[in-house]
This record gives structure tokens, sequence and C-alpha cells, in this order.
């Protein structure tokens, strides 16, 4: 192989290891999924591997291998995995693997290290990074939306984008700000092109959210749009019929009130609805008041 067709493979396999590839197709079906790992497994950030498969070489070329990709670091030590196989699991097993691991967590950073190395969630594969939370911890009211988006994929924080400003004007409007409050979303990874998260996504993060609202412990919790209302709340009950109305979200321990409204980039596209918007504000800092 003359040196410029060398220089050029060895771009194009540079090129596929940053694309995620780590195998080859051959003309023989190959098993890639094997037996289901345990949920203890899951919940330690474990995945198995799969055997190298190296293609057949062009009758007119050497042999090709695609290089080993890299390990991934442990969750606890690295802001963001490196990229690694997920698991095929079934729903239930994710959604138990993703229950045990959250339950086991007694702090928002120990919360944090089990969902950088959670997975049992294939969303983590196709996002830039986990985005956990943003705010004060130990601020008396939570907000909650659905998904980041791509500003929010791209910086690793939930609300930065559009939608995070005018939840910023929203929350200044009552006195508070990002000191003052605690930002986060039920799917902590962004779906690809910012598709509607699949109910199955939805279930296997859920325990998730539901483990940070335990930790974080807030008088008031906010739910952003009908996808946030109705996963937190149980209910089928659109976000027109459920915004301004108060309810109970009963973490096991506590009962904390609840009222749902509209998710600020609804509010973008239907600005008529702000003043509704700004009525759900001013009970939220009515009730802010007198607890």
């Amino acid at each position: 192989m003359t040196p410029d067709r060398t220089k050029a493979a060895r771009e194009l396999l540079a090129f596929y290891l940053e694309a995620g590839v780590d195998g080859v197709l051959v003309e023989q079906p190959i098993n890639h999924f094997g037996p289901e790992a345990s949920a203890a497994t899951l919940a330690a950030g474990a995945a198995p591997r799969t055997a190298a498969v190296t293609p057949e070489p062009a009758p007119s070329a050497p042999r090709a291998r695609l290089p080993e990709p890299r390990a991934s670091a442990p969750a606890a030590t690295s802001a963001m995995p490196a990229p690694g196989p997920s698991l095929t699991l079934s729903p239930d097993t994710a959604v138990m693997a993703a229950r045990e691991a959250a339950k086991s967590a007694a702090s928002l950073d120990e919360l944090r290290a089990i969902m950088q190395g959670f997975r049992g969630c294939a969303l983590r594969v196709t996002a830039t990074q986990l985005v956990f939370a943003d705010g004060n911890p130990k601020a008396r009211i939570m907000f909650v939306g659905e998904a980041p988006g791509r500003d929010e994929d791209i910086e690793g924080l939930p609300f930065v984008g559009r939608s995070g400003k005018l939840l910023d004007r929203m929350i200044g409007a009552i006195g508070l700000d990002r000191t003052k409050a605690y930002i986060a979303n039920v799917i902590p990874w962004r779906p690809p092109g910012n598709r509607t998260p699949t109910p199955q996504e939805t279930q296997i993060c859920l325990p998730f959210i539901q483990r940070q609202i335990e930790l974080v412990d807030p008088d008031v919790l906010v739910t952003l749009g009908n996808p946030s209302t109705q996963t937190l709340l149980g209910t089928r009950e659109g976000i027109m019929r459920t915004r301004g109305r108060w309810f109970d979200y009963d973490t096991g321990t506590r009962v904390i009130r609840v009222l749902p409204t509209f998710h600020p980039a609804y509010l973008l596209r239907s600005p008529a609805y702000k003043r509704l918007a700004w009525q759900d504000l001013l009970a939220i800092a009515k009730v802010l008041r007198q607890s």
C-alpha cells in the first residue's frame, strides 16, 4: 500500500473509532447480545465485552484491523465516561437495575456517580454527557422538566438554552434564581434529535429522579410541562387540567407539595399562556412565604 493510501486508511479508521464503531460486519451472523447481565452488574456500571472480529482481507490489500476501543474510566472519577457498549436488557430488567442503583445512593454526589456509570439506558450512548442538575441542592424549591436539549447536552446543565433563559426570568420575577432553586429533568440524557423519550426510557430513568427528589427534599416541587407532571404524579390528565392545582408527592418519608405549570419551551411557542404561568408563579411564591 502506498504511503498516501496508508495515511487515508488510518484517518478512516480513526474516524470510525471517534464515531463509536467498535466492530465490523462479516458474512456470518454474530450474537452481539449474549446473556443478560445482572442488576448488580448494571448498578456497578460494568458491561460485557464482545470478542473482536477481524474481517477477511481483500484479495489485493493486506489485512486491516479496527483499533481497540478505549476502556471506560470509573464513573466516580470521570465527568463523562468513555464510550462503551450498552447492555441490551428487557425493560423490566433495566427498571429493576435502575431502582436498585438509585436506592443505594446516600447522597447526590453518589447518585451522580451511579448515573454516570449506569448502562441500562440506551440514551447515554447517543448523548454527549449526563445532565444531572443545577442550582442549590439545599433549596426549598425544585423544578423538574422532561429531558435535556442540544444546549444542555453540550454544557451538561439543565435549562441553559432559550427555554432555560425564560425559566430564569420567570423565577426571577418572584425573587428566585439558581442559587435559591434546584433544577433537574426526569430524563438525564438528551434523546437523539430532541425526540420525545419513549415510555420505556422514561420508566428506566424514573427511579433516578425520584431518588434525587428524596435527597434534595424540597418544600415545593414544580413540574414543568406535561411529561414530567404525568410521570411524577402518575396521572393521565393533561397540563391544561393539572396546571395551577396543588398535588401531594409522597417520598415515603415526607409529603411534598407539587404545582404543575407550563414548560418554558411551550411558553416560547404559545406566549398567550404566559399569563396563566404567571398566576402559577404567584401561587408558588405565596406558599414559600407561608411555609
